[in-house]
Formats: structure tokens, C-alpha cells, sequence
């Protein structure tokens, strides 16, 4: 639940301004979601905050034109957001959800949530209107990092295009507090994560598809359309994928956890250039149900001051440089352990993993580990920063004063804590490659995919799609892969052989 929540609360930050068209089932068993997208008014901006492995070869399947589809016009902030429609019940009640990868159950307002703005401002499940609706009364609570919702369990029929789902589980919401979800487009989220990490334990939509025998295939693809001159704002395919919408081969790595779609990802390069930070592994998600690509303070800081990204500055980790920088670089120029520096020079303990702060580790009771985030987490923190800022400094032979005056520097870009990092859309053409690895191949990003622009002309706004969030050992170091890198690579959710696929889109 902890991961899940900063997961969905990254998800909720910024929302994409897309359109789900309706559903087309073909006769080969596969069954497609289109998307369609609307230019943003930026006049109606909202202040929101909320080692390669191929496994067995997917069956490809060539996908026919979906003219005739139903399309839901919807508006949504920034670009950043795909989502589309589903019914629940019989005769079908019309929902608007997010398919998110991140998280596995569904949900959507109840006609019984009397007192929360958000269920006044969406749509409505009546289970008093529909014949296959069956009680369950089970309770049910998700917490998120910017809000929660509340509700209870319920069972009926799910129509997800043409694919009817039986007998599905699913959360009524009565409680949806705070302004999360009053300012958000959709009506609910339906979730395509594992049950591992399901709320009640409650069977996924997906899970029931196969059970169903409603596919052939246990896969799900995504087709996300970047180019905003385009009608068509992309494709959710189950039980397959659509050649159309990729080139060349799926790099196929192995869920590592099930829960979310989990898998190991190896080192972040900045202009070509290896950062260090994820050498020995990091672990990854791909996640549709994020708008940004979201990574730890460190590296998003690095990347943030490589291609300009606004900040704000700490003068915590300013002192933090000032008074123990030099000694850091010392330190590892002798080779010490870097993991073990700042236990070494008295701002962490060490764990045995990595350090923790003073405060955390001398506390043996609850009530004081409630006060122990202050200065000696910050100081923590902040020396573990410097510590990966210079080694990336001295893998490219930097002089100490360039190194310490660059950590310096970065004390000064740290990530907004408000989640958006504003650039200049004047200096994209300057701005380097970002690239990830997975696989063992090299995923590259350039600023045209990685900047969100908002706007045309003078007026435009640009926003760094990078956001920091940090996951603490052992589920950490973790990034989030959300839309902003989904866009660029057709993303394969292969269910049967638990693995994740990306190939760059077409």
C-alpha cells in the first residue's frame, strides 16, 4: 500500500488531455480501446497537484479500422492522462476510468456517496437500476499520497467495449474527500496490476477476462499517441497487439514482484554520459496511470539541472556540501565504501544496506519515530545526494573544484516539492538525451518526449517530465515509467509469461 499510494499519487499530479474512443472487437480474439486527443486550451490550465530475456513470441494480430467506433470527448489537463469509457450494470451505466497499470482494482463513484464534491461533479453507480447487480458489503478504504477514497464492494457486470465481464467485483465509493478527485476528468480508475496488490483481494477486470474465456491471449498492449496533431490518442489492445503501432522487436524483461509490473532496470545515462546510480539495479514499473517518469531525488535532480529545469534550494544539503563535501570526495578518491560514507562521517547509521538517519535509528519507540523526521533525516539525505553527485562527477574525470562547485549547484535544483519543474521551451534543442537502460539495451528519450509543452507561440509553458520519488530499500530504489516514456515505446503487459515488452512506437 505504500508504494501504491505514491504510485497513484505521481498518477494524479498531472493529467493528460485525451479522449478514450469506444471498443472493437475482432473476430481473432483480440478486442482494442482507442483514444482520441483535443489540442489543450491553455486558458483553461488547472492548477492541479494532486539483461534482455525473450520469451515466447507473441502472437501478432493485424487489427482492422475502428471508423465506426463510439468517441467520448473529454478534456484533461496538461496532455498528460489517457482514459476511456466502460458500463457497469445492466442496462449499462456509462463510466469514464483510467486503465492503470499501477494499481489492480476498480472503482467508481457510488450513487450512495451524499457528501463529497467529487462524487457530485461525476457520474454515479445505481445499483438499484440495474438487473445483474448482486450485494456484496464488504468495506473498502484507498489511501493515496494526495487524498483517499472510501466505499464498500459490490458485484455486476462490467462492459469494457464489446468484452461483458461477469459477476465482477468492484468498489462503490461514498467517501472521495479533498480536491484530488473533484478537479479530476475521470470517474474512477480500472486498475491492471496484479492481485497481489488488490485492495480486498478482489479479482482484477482483467484477471476475470481470461477466467471468462473472453481472449485468446493473456496480453495486454499500449499504443500512446504523443503527437498532439493527431485525432487518434491511442490504443489499448487485450489479447494481443497491433503491429501497426510498433517497429522492430519487444525487448521482453521478467516481472521480478508480482504486484505491480515489476521488473529490473539498469543505469540512467544523461547525454550519453552513465550517472552510476542504477549499475548494480534498480527496479522499474511500467506504469499507464502516470503521467510523468518518475525516479529517485538524486538522479531527477541531475537530470532536472542537465536539461534547465527550475528548482528550489535547500539549505540543508548547501551545508550538508559546505562543511563535509571535500571529505566526501576524499573519501571516495580512497575508495571507501560509498554506502557507508555518510554513517562515516556521522550524519547516518549505517544498516548494514545503507545509511538511515540519526534520528531514525536511535528512536525505539513509536511516538518518537513519529518526531524523528527533522534535521538529522535532512542532513541524511542530503549527504547520501552529494555522495551519488560526485561519483557521477569523478566516472568523467571532473577536477575537485568543477565537482564541488556542480554539487553546489545541484543543492540549488532540487525537484519542487510541488512536483512540477518549469523549463525554457526556447532551449529544448540544447537539451541533452536522457536515456534508460533495460534489458541491456539503452531506451532513449529526447527533450522533445521528455518536456511537456503547454500552448503555442510566446503564451507556451514547458514542464520537465521528470518527478522525484524516492522508495527506500528494499522495494527501492524504484522508478516509475509512466506515459512520457509508454509514449515513446509500445509497451506489451505479457500476463502468460510474465514478462514486460517494449519496442519503440510507430
Amino acid at each position: 500500500m505504500g508504494i501504491y499510494s505514491k504510485t497513484v499519487a505521481v498518477s494524479l499530479i498531472v493529467s493528460f488531455l485525451l479522449f478514450f474512443s469506444a471498443s472493437a472487437e475482432r473476430n481473432d480474439g483480440t478486442f482494442r480501446v482507442g483514444l482520441k486527443k483535443l489540442k489543450l486550451d491553455p486558458k483553461n490550465r488547472l492548477a492541479a497537484r494532486v539483461g534482455s530475456k525473450q520469451e515466447k513470441p507473441l502472437r501478432a494480430y493485424s487489427l482492422g479500422d475502428s471508423g465506426d467506433a463510439d468517441i467520448v470527448t473529454l478534456k484533461n489537463y496538461l496532455d498528460a492522462q489517457y482514459y476511456g469509457e466502460i458500463a457497469i450494470g445492466t442496462p449499462p451505466q456509462k463510466f469514464t476510468v483510467v486503465f492503470d497499470t499501477g494499481s489492480s482494482n476498480l472503482w467508481v463513484p457510488s450513487s450512495k456517496c451524499y457528501f463529497s464534491i467529487a462524487c457530485i461533479l461525476h457520474s454515479k453507480y445505481k445499483s438499484s437500476r440495474s438487473s445483474s447487480y448482486e450485494k456484496n458489503g464488504k468495506s473498502a478504504a484507498i489511501h493515496y499520497g494526495t487524498g483517499a477514497i472510501a466505499g464498500f464492494f459490490s458485484n455486476d457486470a462490467v462492459t469494457v467495449g464489446d468484452l461483458v465481464i461477469k459477476d465482477q467485483e468492484f468498489i462503490e465509493a461514498t467517501k472521495e474527500p479533498g480536491l484530488t478527485f473533484v478537479v479530476a476528468k475521470f470517474d474512477g480508475i480500472l486498475g491492471l496490476g496484479f492481485q497481489e496488490i488488490s485492495v480486498g483481494n478482489a479479482p482484477p477486470v482483467w484477471y476475470n477476462m481470461l477466467k471468462q474465456g473472453l481472449l485468446k491471449e493473456p496480453v495486454f498492449s499500449f499504443w500512446l499517441n504523443r503527437n498532439a496533431a493527431d485525432d487518434e490518442g491511442g490504443e489499448l489492445v487485450f489479447g494481443g497487439v497491433d503491429p501497426k503501432h510498433f517497429k522492430g522487436k519487444h525487448t521482453y524483461v521478467p516481472v521480478t514482484q508480482k504486484g505491480y509490473w515489476q521488473f529490473d532496470m539498469g543505469d540512467v545515462l544523461i547525454g550519453n554520459a552513465p550517472t552510476g546510480f542504477c549499475e548494480n539495479g534498480c527496479s522499474a514499473i511500467a506504469d499507464s496511470g502516470t503521467s510523468l517518469l518518475a525516479g529517485p531525488t538524486p538522479i531527477i535532480t541531475m537530470i532536472n539541472h542537465a536539461i534547465g529545469a527550475a528548482g528550489v534550494v535547500s539549505q540543508q544539503c548547501k551545508t550538508v556540501v559546505d562543511q563535509y563535501g571535500q571529505t566526501i570526495l576524499d573519501l571516495l578518491l580512497s575508495e571507501a565504501q560509498p554506502k557507508k560514507i555518510c554513517s562515516q562521517i556521522g550524519l547516518c547509521t549505517f544498516n548494514g544496506q545503507r545509511g538511515v538517519s540519526m534520528g531514525i535509528a536511535s528512536v525505539v519507540d513509536k511516538e518518537n519515530a513519529k518526531l524523528s523526521n527533522g534535521v538529522g533525516d535532512a542532513a541524511c539525505s542530503a549527504c547520501e545526494m552529494a555522495v551519488v553527485w560526485i561519483q557521477s562527477q569523478l566516472r568523467q574525470n571532473m577536477t575537485q573544484e568543477r565537482i564541488l562547485d556542480y554539487v553546489n549547484d545541484l543543492c540549488e535544483r532540487l525537484p519542487s516539492p510541488m512536483g512540477e519543474s518549469a523549463v525554457d521551451c526556447a532551449n529544448l534543442s540544447t537539451m541533452p538525451t536522457v536515456s534508460l537502460t533495460i534489458g541491456g539495451k539503452i531506451f532513449d528519450l529526447s527533450p522533445e518526449e521528455y518536456v511537456l509543452k503547454v500552448g503555442e507561440g510566446p503564451a507556451a509553458q514547458c514542464i520537465s517530465g521528470f518527478i522525484a520519488l524516492d522508495v527506500a530499500p528494499p522495494r527501492g530504489p524504484l522508478w516509475i515509467l509512466g506515459d512520457v516514456f509508454m509514449g515513446k515505446y509500445h509497451t506489451v503487459f505479457d500476463f502468460g509469461n510474465e514478462q514486460v515488452g517494449f519496442a519503440e512506437a510507430a
